[in-house]
């Protein structure tokens, strides 16, 4: 099937998916704690047979049940010798299915076949272990089977994570030219686990070429038709809906949905009323289910896609839209070695804290994208630009744009950017313009369009629009839109050129008013060579908005060209720019020159901080010890979860005498409790929250032998943790795992797949206070209440918590257990709180 097919199928009519495989096999015999793929091999019949059922009930597209057949999963039971038979042998039994079915029925429907690819399990660096590349060629691996077994289309779904998604994604369309359909699973705010909104999954994915994307289990219909409505506004391909029949329940021993074909048929009323253009269910659904959802969904008009113009740039987990009428950007131009001593020596240190330093600052001065230039020598450029990716999106959530001479440089980084980027940028040089173009529709990154040519500079106006419009013509020929150029104006120096400033106020112009494209310029060129050079660029920059300017790379660090920029927004009435300015203003009140200036402010900031001196010296305590511990760096490398700088803080605290204990009462666990405040409140996701409990437990693991000689330390309770049988997904249990160690608790981690009788053996063995149990599969929730039991026939003193994507509070009740949790820090209060009954 080609893409153009797949488009002008969603174009026909609305497409129906199948419902819900494992739930209904488990229905069918398929015991828990099993690998899915060699039970359906050893039962073909009962896959034939549901999938049969499926395509009388009116399914288009059929997944073939290679759901978890990836070598990670796999190697769970030591069976990824045999990845290529069981993905050719999964794949025939759907395509058996199909077979079947025409000959019973006599129908001739087209219908498709879907590779099914889902998540490894194991995370990507530098939350996990598994690098980037290396998923890449795992996801290649099982799509290159999948193709050679004859599959029409693939489908990437049940997924937590964005850059997962893209590594499938780019995988995908490294092995072949299938359709790509994407459905992820989102939380009750909305978010993946990861903490990305539908809007930025959208844009992103979308960018990056899939055919359809949406979302699928999760939850019920009701609940998730508020992430299509996020979705729908940026939405240039199909969307899709895949929901639960509701949340499960624990029914006579047995794990069921509750909401039947009838009731489910109706909630989907709503994607289709919403444009929803592929429609199918997932866990707990069943043919029924999907009869009445085709039939309901024969009465709708099929949705029409209408692209949308689309200027945005994101991180992983934010957008940031604009038009040609927004307030003015700036893209903050420090993270740059170029003239920078001590930058350039801390990288071939291979030291980022100036880079972190950097890039925190020009978000707080108001920069809303960071350009990442690594040119220099003695460096290996791209590894350097791939480390200083990592290491900025763990201090800000600022969009970056990618910015190198050198396309392999800007491919790495295009490739491992989490997001979408701007390049910085492509020119009609013969070699920036015949592989970046390319390169940038592949990542769907935006980039600057900088009109230079191999002849150089354009030797007048005439030649700098006709560079322009040659390139944006190529960027269109190849699928790329208006929406994803910016222009640079191309400033020269006005002491060479005194045309300069006109020449490049009438290229925003013509750009703006002409092309509709948004541009962008560096100021500093424009005053090159003269005195006082703040307050060229400044007038220049204000000249530059008013005639249309889009965005500047600039420092933001520079008050003058700051405040002209929030002035400027001001005076041309933009949304929210007089409560901006106020802000900036108060926040930014001087810009001081003169050097008498300098020293009279200089002397009152002195005065200021002995007022301040005298107050705090007259504070208690308990206000002086809170102080101390905020403005603590080890306080701040947790809250920033810098892993790399915290040993070395926590040594130097030492060797300065300071207790452990003291350490991890006013500075390490007032930092922790503040990131649970950040990932309650949804400023902190799951990322940020790994990245400081990974350097708080740096910090723990160096100080733990002096703790244990403190014979003041409280005896913490003791917590066994484990996922249960038949179940391999630990990410979650792990992170809880992580937050409770640096909590202070005793953590016995017995792993994933542990019997119910050995959780309970080992319990009674330590006297265990808790028993803590992760589950994300409806099909091993079971043996939570299995441990219940148990527990409570060997009268164990231990509390037992529980939980995971599938589990609910209503679970929790059912079962008997004594305490649910949604996250790893809602865990540690629970355990806190059940410790001290």
């Amino acid at each position: 099937m080609t893409k153009n097919e797949f488009k002008a199928l969603i174009e026909q009519k609305i497409v129906i998916l199948d419902g819900a495989t494992g739930s209904n096999l488990q229905n069918s015999g398929m015991p828990s704690g099993v690998c899915p793929e060699t039970w359906i091999l050893d039962n073909k019949e009962v896959l034939i047979t549901l999938q049969k059922e499926y395509l009388v009930a009116g399914t288009d597209i059929l997944y073939a049940p290679t759901f978890t057949s990836n070598r990670i999963k796999l190697a769970e039971y030591d069976l990824e010798h045999r990845i290529e038979e069981i993905n050719h042998s999964l794949v025939a039994l759907s395509k058996e299915a199909i077979s079947r079915y025409r000959e019973e029925t006599g129908e001739k429907r087209s219908v498709m076949i879907a590779g099914d690819i889902t998540m490894t399990g194991e995370q990507l660096s530098p939350l996990g272990k598994m690098d980037f590349e290396e998923l890449i060629d795992i996801y290649k691996e099982q799509i290159g089977y999948l193709v050679a077994a004859g599959v029409d289309l693939l489908v990437i779904e049940t997924m937590l994570s964005l850059q997962e998604c893209r590594a499938a994604l780019i995988a995908a369309k490294e092995v072949c030219e299938l359709p790509v359909m994407v459905t992820l699973t989102f939380g009750e705010d909305n978010r993946t686990l990861y903490g990305t909104d539908p809007k930025t999954v959208m844009i992103v994915l979308q960018s990056l070429g899939a055919d359809a994307i949406g979302v699928n289990c999760s939850s019920g219909p009701e609940k998730m038709s508020e992430v299509i409505k996020q979705m729908l506004p940026v939405a240039n391909v199909a969307l899709i809906a895949k929901p639960n029949a509701g949340l499960p329940k624990l029914v006579e021993d047995k794990t069921v949905f509750t909401m039947g074909a009838e009731e489910f048929a109706e909630s989907c009323k709503i994607f289709l009323e919403l444009g929803v253009s592929i429609l199918g269910g997932c866990c707990g659904t069943t043919p029924k289910h999907i009869k009445l959802l085709n039939e309901l969904a024969m009465s709708y008009r099929v949705p029409v896609i209408h692209k949308k113009p689309l200027r945005v740039l994101t991180t992983e987990r934010r957008s940031m839209e604009f038009t040609l009428e927004d307030r003015f950007l700036v893209v903050g131009e420090r993270i740059n070695p170029t003239g920078k001593k001590a930058l350039q020596a801390q990288l071939k240190e291979g030291v980022l804290d100036l880079v972190s330093e950097m890039a925190a600052q020009q978000e707080e001065l108001g920069a809303d994208i960071l350009d990442i230039n690594m040119g220099m020598n003695g460096i290996d450029e791209k590894e350097m630009m791939l480390k200083v990716i990592e290491e900025v999106l763990q201090v800000t959530n600022l969009p970056l744009s990618i910015d190198s001479s050198h396309v392999s440089v800007i491919e790495a980084a295009l490739r491992r950017y989490p997001g979408r980027a701007l390049i910085n940028s492509i020119s009609l040089e013969k070699e920036k313009f015949e592989k970046l173009l390319p390169i940038a529709k592949k990542y769907g990154a935006m980039f600057i369009l900088l009109p230079l040519s191999d002849a150089g500079l354009p030797k007048d106006l005439g030649e700098k629009k006709q560079i322009i419009n040659t390139i944006v013509s190529a960027a269109k020929e190849i699928g790329l839109e208006d929406e994803d150029i910016v222009v640079d104006g191309l400033v020269n120096t006005i002491g060479a050129n005194k045309e300069a400033a006109i020449q490049t106020m009438e290229t925003i112009r013509y750009c703006k008013e002409e092309l509709s494209l948004a541009t962008v310029v560096g100021l500093s060129n424009i005053s090159f060579g003269l005195p006082e050079r703040q307050f060229v660029n400044a007038t220049f920059l204000s000249f530059a908005i008013q005639a249309g300017l889009t965005m500047a790379i600039a420092n933001p660090s520079q008050d003058l060209l700051m405040n002209t920029a929030y002035s400027a927004d001001l005076l041309r009435n933009k949304e929210g720019a007089d409560l901006r300015y106020i802000e900036r203003v108060t926040a930014h009140p001087m810009v001081i020159t003169d050097t008498t200036a300098k020293k009279v402010a200089q002397k009152v900031s002195k005065e200021v901080d002995n007022v301040t001196s005298l107050s705090s010296n007259s504070s208690d305590n308990s206000n002086e010890n809170l102080t101390s511990s905020i403005n603590s760096p080890i306080y701040e490398a947790v809250i920033k979860g810098n892993k790399r700088k915290i040993l070395s803080l926590v040594e130097e605290e030492v060797n300065n005498k300071t207790q452990a204990a003291e350490i991890l009462d006013t500075m390490l666990i007032p930092a922790i409790n503040q990131v649970g405040q950040y990932f309650d409140n949804g400023k902190y996701y799951l990322p940020q929250l790994i990245a400081s409990a990974e350097a708080m437990k740096t910090a723990i693991d160096y100080l733990e032998p002096m703790l244990k000689k403190d014979s003041s330390q409280e005896k913490s309770g003791t917590i066994i943790i484990a996922t249960v049988a038949g179940d391999i997904h630990d990410i979650g249990k792990n992170l809880v795992a992580l937050m409770l160690k640096n909590y202070g608790f005793t953590v016995i981690d017995l792993g994933k797949d542990v019997s119910s009788e050995k959780i309970i053996k080992t319990a009674k063995e330590v006297e265990a206070d808790i028993i803590a149990l992760s589950a994300l599969m409806t099909t091993t929730m079971l043996e939570m209440k299995k441990v219940v039991t148990l527990r409570n026939e060997a009268s164990l003193k231990a509390k037992v918590i529980i939980g995971g994507a599938v589990i609910t509070q209503d679970y929790c009740d059912e079962i008997g257990a004594d305490g649910y949790s949604k996250d790893a820090q809602e865990a540690v209060t629970l355990v806190k709180r059940l410790l001290e009954m």
